[in-house]
């Protein structure tokens, strides 16, 4: 398989996938290095595909159902509060998609969340942790925006309103 097969072989498998699929499991199916994955991606893109790269993989930004309703939240609060505004998001029906910081140096900072669940929640806590991360929120003295998505306009009112009850949401718009 020549490098242009082997690229049309990664969006076909990431077309067909309903989850994210890490760079060390598309090496592993198309018998080429992690490395060779990633230059792929980076390629794909610069030709205008539209992946993300999330904490768990690779996946199309297309995977959100259209049907859904997308929207974006601001929010400011400290470290000690994540946990409690990701559960809050996850167990009012949302999809964390992602966190936007504006930093003054280098503009809008985007990162990749994904989170869909307590579970997947508690796996990025447990990276945070075992990374000794810090969140991109610290840039910002807690000033953050999120992507969330969920499936209507009644969802979307019931986090925003559980999240303005603990008061981090900057605004209930």
């Amino acid at each position: 398989m020549n490098s242009a097969q082997r690229r049309d072989k990664i969006i076909t498998i990431l077309k067909d996938s309903n989850q994210a699929i890490s760079a060390s499991a598309l090496a592993e199916q198309l018998l080429v290095s992690r490395q060779i994955i990633v230059g792929d991606i980076a390629l794909l893109r610069a030709k205008g595909l539209d992946i993300l790269s999330t904490p768990k993989g690779y996946m199309f930004n297309s995977m959100l159902k259209s049907e859904e309703t997308i929207f974006k939240i601001a929010c400011l609060h400290d470290d000690d509060l994540t946990q409690k505004e990701i559960y809050t998001i996850v167990d009012n029906g949302g999809k964390l998609i992602d966190v936007i910081v504006e930093h003054p140096l280098y503009g809008q900072l985007i990162g990749q969340l994904n989170i869909y669940s307590r579970y997947d929640a508690d796996d990025f806590f447990y990276k945070v942790e075992q990374q000794q991360a810090s969140l991109l929120s610290k840039l910002t003295s807690g000033i953050h925006l999120h992507t969330i998505s969920c499936k209507d306009e009644e969802t979307s009112c019931r986090i925003k309103a559980a999240l303005h009850q603990l008061g981090i949401m900057l605004s209930n718009e």
